[in-house]
């Protein structure tokens, strides 16, 4: 009688649990990675839109351009104005993603002191 006996089958199970874990981490990163750039997309279009004045169409673009769950703060600063857009990870708990954007008020664009 063999004492060993099943040791490769619990061998192939540890190493299958760790290429699950291995794949879930992957594909967590590359999701994480498209919704970074999509906060930053939403970000540079928020500023965009606030530059040109049309400061009523952020919400629905960050919306539709940024992850789910997206949320943005305006900042006007001067002649300038600032977006940040953050959103959670949705595969990996914990990380936060962000996208900043900076854009110059257009020279017809009325704006309230700031």
């Amino acid at each position: 009688m063999r004492v060993d006996r099943g040791a490769v089958t619990v061998e192939a199970a540890i190493a299958l649990g760790a290429l699950t874990a291995f794949f879930v981490l992957l594909i967590g990163g590359l999701v994480a990675m498209a919704d970074q750039l999509r906060c930053a997309d939403a970000a540079r279009e928020a500023a965009r839109l606030v530059a040109r004045g049309q400061p009523e169409s952020v919400e629905r673009a960050v919306r539709e351009i940024g992850p789910a769950g997206a949320e943005f703060v305006v900042r006007p600063e001067g002649d300038a104005v600032t977006v940040e857009v953050a959103a959670g990870a949705r595969l990996l708990p914990g990380l936060r993603l962000n996208g900043h954007a900076y854009a110059l008020y257009e020279p017809e664009v009325a704006r309230a002191p700031g």
